[in-house]
């Protein structure tokens, strides 16, 4: 009996201290003093797996090393088939190489850049810095599997991008010891300036509070467009999304639209501010509201045209009805994965009154 009972007491003290020790480790892994039971610190490998943004000067870079063959292996088994062999692709992105010269990576300055003949931006023309191009390429690329390669791959594509250009030699060896050498060799890198807001608070800001979203865009230079045989070369290119991150695609299976944003001195994403500063009712409506920001008259911009929706939904019995319980609740799907946000705001009347104008002009 004296034995049972001293058992009995025995697993007691074990169960209290599990408790115990169970108690101190959710007060160290939920929450805080200030919000008790919520959340948790993040452990090392969690922040490691997350922490990998590599800045201008170097830091957060892992060690690593890659050659220029190396990287052409990578490139052509990985790369090759969005950004072409060489990096000359025009058939889903601009070229990679190109555009640069010698005296370029002299000056730190891309003289083609200011030649509006210059039928293309090239990404070596436009970078400042070499951990741009390790950055992004880590984090991002492959198109269909990012995060897939290691800081060796990085490093082997990062120099077989830059030998494209001639910046570094056909042999030559990138590493995290050398790569600051490099960054003296970017043909761009005094194009970029940090005399800004977005850099400095003290300069002047990025943002102003003034309102900028009727009439601010003047005029649009298109640096760069597809060729007519490349538009829809690799399928269309609007179903063709990957899995992170936030998306759009363009319909390459239609032609392109006949004026190009900024080809008429205007920009197209303001076209309908323009109209509806000088009307009123419905079109003055459609712009006190923004919508404007999502949708133009006759081109997709994050929303469908107004043109293309009253395509869709001529004859439809119910659209009326349909469309503004739309407009009401918001969503997706019909036109894509981007959602339209709720305008519960409005009220029933105006809600008919710019679904009415979207699907008659009336």
């Amino acid at each position: 009996m004296y034995k049972l009972v001293k058992s009995i007491a025995h697993l007691g003290l074990v169960a209290a201290t599990v408790l115990v020790a169970n108690a101190a480790y959710a007060q160290s892994t939920q929450g805080s003093a200030k919000f008790p039971g919520i959340g948790r610190n993040a452990t090392p490998a969690e922040v490691v797996a997350w922490d990998i943004d590599v800045r201008p000067d170097f830091k957060g870079l892992p060690k690593g090393s890659g050659s220029v063959a190396q990287g052409q292996v990578i490139w052509e088994a990985k790369c090759a088939s969005c950004h072409g062999v060489f990096g000359e692709s025009n058939e889903i992105f601009t070229p990679i190489a190109g555009g640069t010269t010698t005296d370029d990576i002299k000056t730190g300055r891309v003289a083609s850049l200011a030649d509006r003949k210059q039928p293309q931006r090239t990404t070596l023309m436009k970078v400042p810095t070499v951990s741009t191009l390790w950055d992004y390429i880590y984090r991002a690329m492959p198109w269909n599997a990012p995060r897939s390669l290691t800081p060796d791959d990085t490093y082997a594509l990062v120099a077989f991008i830059l030998s494209l250009g001639e910046i570094v030699p056909d042999d030559f060896v990138l590493s995290n010891a050398n790569i600051a050498d490099v960054q003296k060799k970017m043909p761009n890198r005094n194009g970029m300036t940090r005399n800004h807001g977005f850099w400095s608070i003290n300069g002047k800001p990025d943002v102003n509070g003034s309102s900028c979203m009727t009439n601010c865009v003047k005029f649009v230079q298109i640096g760069s467009t597809l060729p007519d045989f490349a538009r829809n070369a690799h399928g269309n290119i609007a179903e063709q999304n990957r899995l992170y991150g936030p998306y759009r695609g363009s319909d390459s299976t239609k032609p392109p639209i006949d004026k190009l944003p900024g080809s008429s001195g205007e920009g197209l994403a303001h076209a309908a501010d323009t109209h509806a500063a000088n009307t009123k009712g419905p079109a003055a409506l459609f712009k006190n509201e923004n919508c404007s920001a999502c949708h133009a008259p006759n081109a997709k911009l994050v929303g469908p045209s107004i043109a293309d929706i009253a395509t869709k939904y001529k004859g439809q019995s119910g659209a009326q009805e349909k469309l503004m319980a739309k407009v009401k609740n918001g969503g997706s799907g019909v036109w894509g994965a981007i959602p339209m946000p709720p305008q519960a705001q409005l009220s029933d009347e105006d809600r008919a009154t710019l679904v009415r104008w979207m699907l008659t002009g009336q």
